[in-house]
């Protein structure tokens, strides 16, 4: 585990953004889909407001620098939800990060999220296929290392309830990728 180097996610998967986007003090995010288009809809929560990103194009689509006070972080309330924004304004959004929650770790097509800390506090996320356990068979075959969190705090890593979203978020960013469509288990 320790050996295995950080490689790209493979197809169908493909980053967002090269590499990533900076988001200081980022505090959490959450899924939400596009009401128009269908596409996942990634919001992120930060010491410095809200912000929502279409997980397909990478484009910040809505920014709020002064949410309500009352709400503005998931701690505020007992589901760790946010006030959508933006397409998705008058709907709450759960968030996943630093005050608790989750994401989907695994998707109904058979792909599966772990994180392991072999080197602890340095965290490392695992992509597998066919729903297996993330680190059997060989490297770069049946698993992927994909991100190693070895300069900030993991807050959230998971899949969009729709699955075509893979999230990593840390204390000091946020990294995307997605896929197209997702394929039929046989």
């Amino acid at each position: 585990m320790l050996a295995a180097p950080v490689v790209p996610a493979p197809v169908p998967w493909r980053p967002v953004f090269e590499p990533l986007v900076p988001v200081g003090g980022l505090l959490g995010i959450g899924f939400a889909a596009h009401p128009d288009t269908g596409h996942d809809l990634v919001m992120v929560v930060s010491n410095d407001g809200h912000g929502l990103f279409d997980s397909v194009t990478g484009e910040k689509i809505a920014r709020d620098r002064d949410p309500d006070p009352d709400d503005s972080t998931p701690d505020a309330v007992p589901d760790l939800s946010c006030p959508g924004l933006g397409p998705v304004a008058g709907t709450r959004v759960r968030i996943a990060g630093l005050h608790g929650g989750g994401l989907h770790r695994t998707t109904a097509d058979g792909w599966r999220l772990e994180v392991v800390s072999p080197a602890w506090p340095h965290d490392r996320v695992l992509l597998s296929t066919d729903g297996g356990p993330p680190h059997s068979g060989p490297h770069g075959e049946r698993w992927w290392h994909i991100y190693h969190a070895n300069y900030s705090e993991l807050r959230a890593v998971g899949f969009s309830p729709s699955g075509r979203t893979l999230a990593v978020a840390t204390s000091s960013d946020l990294t995307l990728w997605t896929r197209t469509r997702t394929r039929t288990l046989v």
